[in-house]
Formats: C-alpha cells, sequence, structure tokens
C-alpha cells in the first residue's frame, strides 16, 4: 500500500478523547525524537548494568541478551528502510559478538544506522512492513515503541525506573492493541461481538476502543487456534460494557505486562473485562 502524504500516514487513523475529540497521532518528527531518546536511554542504563543481570519482564533474557535483542532489531529495519522497497527474503541476521562492550558496540552501530536512514527519509515513502500499512512511517511509530518498552526492560533489569512520556504512552496504548494484540493472519477469521471495552488515559484525554470477538483459524504449521480476540475500532454507537482507565504510563506499561494495576480503575461488566484480559493476558517480548 501506498500513502500519498506523510501527514496521511501518521494521522490518518484517530482514536477518540474521553469527550469525544479526535485524538490524532503523534507526528513523524515526534516518534523520531522518542526512538532517538529512548535508545540513547536504553544504551546508557544497559552500559552501566551487570551483563548478567536478569530482566525480570523479559525472564529467559540476562542484560546483554536484552541489548542484542534491540540491537538486531534496528539492525534489521535500518537494512529495510535503506533498501526499500524490498522486502527482507535476502536479510542474513548477523553473528552476536562475543561480550558485553562487543554487543554494545553492535547496538551503537545499528541504532545510528536506523535513525539516520529514517531521519532522511518521507514517512509516506514505501517499505516492506508485516502489517498491512507499508510505508517507513509504520516503522517509525513501531520503533518508537519498541526502544520505549525496551528502555523499561534495561530500567527494570537495572532496578532504575524513570517515568514515561505521557503522550508517547497514550500513543502506545492504542498502539500495543491495535499492532501488537489485534489484527488477523490470513490463515484465520475474526468473528466480532456487540461488546466493548474502553481503554481510557485519564491523564491526557486519550481513549481507545476495542471490540471484542473470537478468532479461529489453523495455522501453516497446523496449530488450530480458537479463542477470544479484539480489535481496536472507532467509537462505536454502543456504550461500553467495560471501563479500564488510568495514566497513560501505567496502562501502556501494564498492557505490555512492564507494570502492575495499582494505578487503574475497571468498570462496568466483569465478564466483559474478563474477556478482554484473556485477549491481552500474555506477555510480548
Amino acid at each position: 500500500m501506498f500513502i500519498a502524504s506523510a501527514a496521511e500516514t501518521i494521522a490518518a487513523r484517530v482514536v477518540l478523547g474521553a469527550y469525544g475529540e479526535p485524538m490524532a497521532r503523534l507526528q513523524p518528527e515526534a516518534y523520531l525524537h522518542h526512538l532517538r531518546d529512548e535508545s540513547a536511554r536504553f544504551r546508557r542504563v544497559l552500559a552501566g548494568t551487570d551483563p548478567a543481570a536478569r530482566v525480570p519482564s523479559c525472564p529467559d533474557w540476562d542484560a546483554t541478551d536484552l541489548l542484542w535483542h534491540l540491537g538486531t532489531v534496528q539492525h534489521f529495519w535500518a537494512t529495510i528502510v535503506t533498501q526499500r522497497p524490498q522486502g527482507p527474503d535476502d536479510y542474513v541476521e548477523p553473528p552476536r559478538p562475543e561480550g558485553h562492550a562487543a554487543v554494545l558496540e553492535f547496538f551503537d552501530a545499528g541504532s545510528a544506522r536506523l535513525l539516520a536512514a529514517l531521519a532522511e527519509v518521507d514517512p509516506a515513502e514505501e517499505a516492506w512492513t508485516w502489517s498491512a500499512d507499508h510505508t517507513v512511517g509504520f516503522t517509525i511509530r513501531r520503533q518508537a515503541h519498541e526502544a520505549l518498552i525496551h528502555r523499561v526492560d534495561a530500567e527494570l533489569a537495572a532496578g532504575e525506573r524513570t517515568p514515561l512520556d505521557a503522550a508517547l504512552a497514550a500513543d502506545g496504548v492504542e498502539e500495543v492493541l491495535d499492532v501488537m494484540f489485534g489484527g488477523s493472519p490470513p490463515w484465520g477469521e475474526f468473528t466480532p461481538r456487540e461488546r466493548y471495552v474502553r481503554i481510557e488515559c485519564t491523564d491526557t484525554g486519550d481513549a481507545t476502543w476495542v471490540q471484542l470477538g473470537d478468532f479461529r483459524g489453523t495455522g501453516p504449521d497446523g496449530t488450530v487456534h480458537d479463542g477470544p480476540d479484539l480489535r481496536v475500532v472507532t467509537a462505536p454507537a454502543t456504550p461500553a460494557a467495560a471501563t479500564v482507565g488510568g495514566p497513560a504510563a501505567a496502562l501502556d506499561a501494564w498492557l505490555w505486562h512492564r507494570g502492575d494495576d495499582a494505578e487503574l480503575r475497571v468498570e462496568g461488566d466483569p465478564a466483559a473485562y474478563a474477556d478482554f484480559r484473556a485477549c491481552v493476558d500474555y506477555p510480548i517480548d
């Protein structure tokens, strides 16, 4: 899919604010700013962290594993953006270097390359992505949130949490629900139900609506999938069956399984909330 303008790429889809006003996504330069800052914070934290420190939110990883993970992610997307619109068919993941310091150098090189590539391109340009949105704009947004969440992982490993930017976190609530938890692969089908949940960011006024339903299909490996699912939707005429509210940072961290629900409040039908939890109740690395 090719989208004609950068503004359309980032702002074509909106969520609704708590008072019914449409809330546009962040601008491309804002995502780039956050990607740069969150990557730098991630790097600073892990440069001073014991390489063997465990990552509580990704229990199979130590600090060096986390550093390598985001390093390979940013290396991959730097390559995809640089060679656009070619896809990843010929991409070969680089070998992992030995030792924390060497992995840190690898991260530095790949992160700088990603930032340079994204700064030079119109977000509306066509590029391969794994989503239905085949523009560089998708990558800019996705990588800003990838860096944010893994910065949180780094801080959890180091035991030194710092605040999340509220505007980015509010955008992240919609992004994680829509991009990470929503969407259907071509081998399955989503069947919607007339049950909706509203997720409210009480500090920014943003709200994201999801429609509950069921997903059924058989994956390429023969595994049968049959269970609850959700889709992000515009505000429906039907009232929300349940509402989940709290500060944007707390909601974003909770949905990513990087924080608890201590600052959240839940109102409405307990069964609808239970169905919503079933859709998001598994961690994402």
